[in-house]
């Protein structure tokens, strides 16, 4: 057994970065046994290690790879550690909402790990592709102002340990790395706002922030373990001064009367992109509306943290009320490549 995996089971013990390193030699070379990487990832997904072990294990990947060839100045990525109760994609309309008001917006993220539909899923029915390089990124950026960065934001060993426990799947025991993903992506943008439904993960998070100093990460959440903000639910930011957090209430966003249910997601059978069309027509409902405008004004505040929460807001809402959110998916979905586009079932 590699020592990296006897150190995280009892009695768990501190791993440095030559341990780490070790690991992911092995991992290359073919070394490091199915039921060894079952048995990190099992480790890791039900007693998360210490803080320091995290920090070296993100250095360890970290320093294997290229640093970006490209600096997306002025952007803003937003993405969520998945997790908590279900809701539709907030944060991916919430994307898009962003940039039809003017914000230059990167969206890391992938696909549900726990069932339900994560962004990437909700992409592939759109029609709309991710990118699969910084460059490409960055051309389709300058194009629409949001672009969906792809898997190759990501270190190469979370593919490689994914291959090492086939037939199980990441989904189903790699929860811990999911709830890493926002901080394991190499998105060179300025800002970044990460949801986060773990509360009990939140020190853990922000010192690794404060680690990686770039980009500048603000950190939501809130009493439901959603991993958005809602507008009803007592939310809450983090910034990245890493100081208290601030309470949304108290800056002159009043909670509203909503519940789970006001957001919960399309419901199995249904047409998952005619549900996100309606949000981003403001059609689900006003609670919908108003989580999604939230988010997409902290995306403008966390990139610009001179603007005021009620001009953020009026942008956002103003995006939805006046189509530009759904004329920025249309065009998008226009620009996709026809082998990118879902097939339309037709009768006769």
């Amino acid at each position: 057994m590699h020592q990296v995996i006897a150190a995280l089971l009892a009695p768990r013990q501190p791993i440095d970065l030559p341990g780490w390193r070790s690991f992911w030699d092995g991992l290359h070379a073919g070394e490091i046994r199915r039921g060894e990487a079952v048995a990190l990832l099992t480790s890791l997904a039900t007693c998360p290690p210490d803080v320091g072990t995290v920090e070296a294990m993100l250095a360890s990947l970290d320093e294997r790879r290229l640093a970006p060839p490209v600096q997306y100045d002025e952007s803003v990525n937003i993405v969520g550690t998945g997790g908590g109760p279900r809701t539709f994609n907030i944060s991916t309309a919430a994307a898009f909402v962003g940039a039809a008001t003017g914000l230059r917006v990167i969206k890391t993220g992938a696909r549900a790990y726990s069932g339900g539909r994560g962004s990437f899923d909700l992409l592939e029915q759109l029609g709309i592709p991710l990118s699969n390089a910084y460059e490409e990124t960055g051309e389709t950026l300058d194009r629409f102002g949001l672009a969906f960065a792809g898997y190759f934001v990501y270190p190469p060993e979370v593919s490689l340990l994914a291959r090492a426990i086939f037939p199980m799947r990441m989904r189903e025991i790699g929860r811990f790395v999911n709830v890493l993903g926002p901080v394991l992506a190499a998105a060179p943008v300025t800002a970044q706002l990460t949801g986060v439904s773990d509360h009990g993960l939140l020190p853990t998070l922000r010192r690794l922030a404060v680690s990686l100093g770039k980009p500048r990460i603000w950190f939501c959440t809130n009493a439901l373990g959603a991993d958005e903000l809602t507008g009803f639910a007592d939310d809450l930011l983090y910034t990245a001064d890493g100081g208290p957090p601030v309470r949304l209430a108290d800056i002159g966003l009043a909670e509203r009367p909503g519940t789970l249910a006001d957001l919960r997601p399309a419901p199995p059978g249904t047409d998952l992109v005619a549900d996100f069309l309606d949000v981003l027509a403001g059609r689900r409902g006003e609670v919908a509306t108003r989580a999604v405008c939230l988010n997409a004004a902290a995306l403008r505040v966390a990139l610009d943290p001179v603007t005021g929460w009620p001009e953020a807001m009026a942008r956002a809402e103003e995006a939805i009320r006046s189509g530009a959110a759904l004329e920025l998916v249309g065009r998008m979905r226009d620009a996709a490549p026809l082998a990118a586009r879902p097939r339309v079932r037709r009768g006769g």
